[in-house]
This record gives structure tokens, C-alpha cells and sequence, in this order.
């Protein structure tokens, strides 16, 4: 199973344009991404959208051929750093983008410190440490962070759907911490209770424990699940014949979720979730961005629009080449022209402006949404409200946001926030 994956990921990678030997006058990018485990969807469409920027300059920047090397990974820490190894010894490439998942995010800005001549972009792993904790000059992150992404939506729910108590399911790991954070400083801030909190192992498929112990005396349960775990989930729960109403983490109800076969994810209509985008985002930069994923993939080799994932990669990939050309396809000296274009980058993104701020962390917007039915049939995400210049301290001061602590499963305390504490 493994061998016939690994062909089929060598085959994707030399589907990519620009993906040969290396030649002088080229710039090689590893893409490190997961193709296995519970994101492994997410994955293949984060592949698609380095493929898709690339096409948008004829794999060329500054005159020079761009060309690709797709390492997969499983979400593992040491398998990721495995792969970045290789990308970095064997394949000789010039810059690594990614990895996908929280945790491989963490294991890479220690990897990144290793390797000071050589820039690594986030893919779209999400969790706080990569960029708060001791960050690595050479990695570089143009998305939001999980505790970014979930800012917004807890006094949504308080303000506008009158849901001030509530459960938590989460999973167990670096990027559920982290978005579920953002969720519960938002929610608590606004007079939300948070009574019972509920933790599941990253790709374990049974929540029959759980979903039996789940409190009946709430107004909603907040959901921080993704990929085949949300799909597994929400099987199980309609199964056992629950009805409470749900609360989405960001990755909750991605595309990878909303598209998936079988009617489980119908419980999910009428969830309020956050993220980094809106499906129905009117703006320019969005609807021509949808527009051309669509027209660049057959229907059944995409998703009907971008996911979060692909965003992500989409977006990394736009500033290494934005950071390419003001260096002039430039490499020498460590790469000091490419990071220097970095550190002082506006980018122009599908989702608005992105700016990093001192720890080479993206400050940006954070879209609200309600799931709703589709008009092709799919369910999709309606936007209901947005928070702009959402920065990596949720708009309080370092140390006030340091005070919080880490992200794990016993931050944040609502009633220690509340009391200012």
C-alpha cells in the first residue's frame, strides 16, 4: 500500500511543471506536504495550488526555471523532518515549502535552524509554538496561526446565537490546542462558559466513549476536528441519535469535510465555524482566484473550490515568488536578498493583505461562517461576519497574551481570563 502511494506521489511530482532534472539557472522547491493520515485530501489539494501559482508565471521567475520535488508525509514530526532531510541532501532543493499539520510545523522551525542558508515558507500548519516560541529567522509563515483562525467566532456565538455554555471536543495535539485557544479566549472574554472538555488522539476513529459522555445541559458542542476524524465524528454522531448543536473548529468544515461522500456531514448545517476564508467572499482577489482553480483542474480532480489546505500552500507558494523576483532570482550569500524581500512583504493574497510582524508571522482576517447547502448540491459555508488585522497576540499585548500560557488542554481559563488574572 505504502509502495503503490510513494509511486503514485513520484508520478504527481513529475506532473508538476518545471518538475526535472536540475539545470544551471534554475530554482528548485521542495514541496513538503502529507499524503497520508487524516489529511492526506487536504494534502493532494495543497499539491494542486503550488502547481496552480507556479502556472500563473510559466514556472519561471527572474529568468529562471522553477522546478518541484513533492516530499510526503504523514503528519509524524520525525517523518517530516525526515523528508526535509532528504530535500535538503538529496534533492538539493533551494527552498522547502511547508509542512501541513500542527506538530510537523513545530518540528520544522527547529529543523529550519539547521539549515540557516536556506528559507523555509509554511505551508499551512497552524499551531502557535512554530512562530511564538523561539522562531527560526529562515521560516516564514504567510497564514494565520490556529489560535488566529479561531478568534471571532466565540462572540459570535455568544452575541448572536445567545450560546453561553458549552462542551468541547478537540484533538488531542499541537494545532487543536492552539485553535481551540483562540475559540475559548474570544468566548470567554464575552461571558461564554466553557463546562466540560473533551480531548481525542489525532486519527483515532472511534468517539463512542466521548460521544456518550457528552453533557445534555449545554447550548452547543465546539467541534476542533478535521479531515477523516470530522467525517468519522459526525457518523458516529448521528448514529448514537444526537442532536445538540455544533460549534466548528477551523477545519471542521473545510471542503475536505463539507465534500465528503455520505449525508453524516448534514449535521453539520447551520454550524457557525471561523477561518481564513469565506466561500461566498464577493471580493475580487477571491472570486478570481475560485475561478481559476476551477478552470485549471477536471471537476473530479479538485474540490468544487479551494480548501483551507489549499489555500495555504497556494498563498506560501504567491510570496516566494513575489520574494524571487524583488531578489532577482538571487540565492547567494545565504539567501540574505530572499528573506530580506520577506521580512519587509506585503502580499497581495485571495484573502486580503498579509504582513508579518517581528517573528515572521502573518497578521490578517478572519472570516465567520454558518454552513449551509450548496446550489450544486455540496454543502458549503455562508460568511456572517469578519475580524480584520487579527495579529498573533489576539489583540492584546505580549504579555498579556504570554500570560495565557502555551497552548494545551487546560488553556485558557475562563473565569482566570474574566478576572483579568
Amino acid at each position: 500500500m505504502r509502495k503503490s502511494l510513494l509511486s503514485a506521489v513520484a508520478m504527481l511530482a513529475l506532473s508538476l511543471p518545471g518538475a526535472a532534472i536540475a539545470q544551471n539557472g534554475t530554482i528548485k522547491i521542495g514541496i513538503l506536504v502529507a499524503l497520508e493520515g487524516a489529511f492526506a485530501t487536504g494534502g493532494q489539494d495543497g499539491v494542486r495550488n503550488v502547481e496552480l501559482a507556479l502556472k500563473q508565471v510559466n514556472n519561471t521567475v527572474a529568468g529562471k526555471k522553477i522546478e518541484t520535488v513533492v516530499a510526503p508525509t504523514d503528519t509524524k514530526p520525525d517523518t517530516t523532518i525526515r523528508m526535509a532531510r532528504k530535500l535538503i541532501e538529496q534533492d538539493k532543493v533551494d527552498i522547502i515549502i511547508g509542512p501541513l499539520s500542527g506538530s510537523e510545523g513545530i518540528a520544522m522551525r527547529d529543523f529550519a535552524k539547521t539549515i540557516p542558508d536556506k528559507v523555509v515558507i509554511n505551508g499551512i500548519s497552524g499551531a502557535l509554538e512554530t512562530t511564538w516560541v523561539d522562531p527560526a529567522p529562515n521560516f516564514y509563515r504567510f497564514n494565520l496561526d490556529g489560535s488566529q483562525w479561531g478568534y471571532g467566532l466565540g462572540s459570535y456565538v455568544v452575541k448572536k446565537k445567545g450560546w453561553k455554555k458549552v462542551a468541547t471536543i478537540a484533538a488531542d495535539y499541537s494545532f487543536g490546542y492552539t485553535n481551540f485557544m483562540g475559540f475559548a479566549v474570544d468566548y470567554c472574554k464575552s461571558g461564554g462558559d466553557i463546562v466540560q472538555r473533551f480531548w481525542q488522539p489525532l486519527g483515532q476513529s472511534d468517539f463512542g466513549g466521548i460521544i456518550a459522555q457528552l453533557p445534555n445541559d449545554v447550548d452547543a458542542i465546539y467541534l476542533g476536528l478535521g479531515g477523516t476524524d470530522a467525517i468519522n465524528f459526525l457518523n458516529q454522531y448521528q448514529q448514537a441519535g444526537e442532536k445538540l448543536r455544533l460549534i466548528g473548529g477551523t477545519i471542521m468544515a473545510d471542503q475536505t469535510v463539507l465534500t465528503a461522500r455520505g449525508r453524516a456531514k448534514d449535521a453539520l448545517k447551520g454550524t457557525p465555524t471561523s477561518g481564513p476564508f469565506a466561500a461566498d467572499n464577493t471580493d475580487p482577489a477571491w472570486t478570481s482566484y475560485v475561478k481559476l482553480y476551477q478552470d485549471s483542474f477536471p471537476a473530479n480532480q479538485r474540490l468544487p473550490s479551494p480548501s483551507l489546505f489549499g489555500l495555504g500552500y497556494y498563498t506560501a507558494t504567491l510570496a516566494a515568488i513575489k520574494g524571487l523576483q524583488e531578489a532577482g532570482g538571487d540565492l547567494s550569500n545565504g539567501q540574505a536578498k530572499l528573506k530580506a524581500a520577506l521580512n519587509k512583504m506585503e502580499l497581495a493574497s485571495p484573502v486580503g493583505k498579509i504582513t508579518l510582524n517581528e517573528n515572521r508571522q502573518a497578521t490578517g482576517t478572519v472570516f465567520v461562517n454558518e454552513v449551509v447547502d450548496g446550489p450544486d448540491g455540496n454543502m458549503t459555508s455562508k460568511m456572517v461576519a469578519k475580524t480584520e488585522n487579527v495579529n498573533q497576540t489576539l489583540g492584546m499585548t505580549p504579555a498579556q497574551f504570554k500570560a495565557l500560557g502555551l497552548p494545551s488542554r487546560d488553556v485558557v481559563d475562563c473565569a482566570k481570563l474574566r478576572a483579568g488574572g
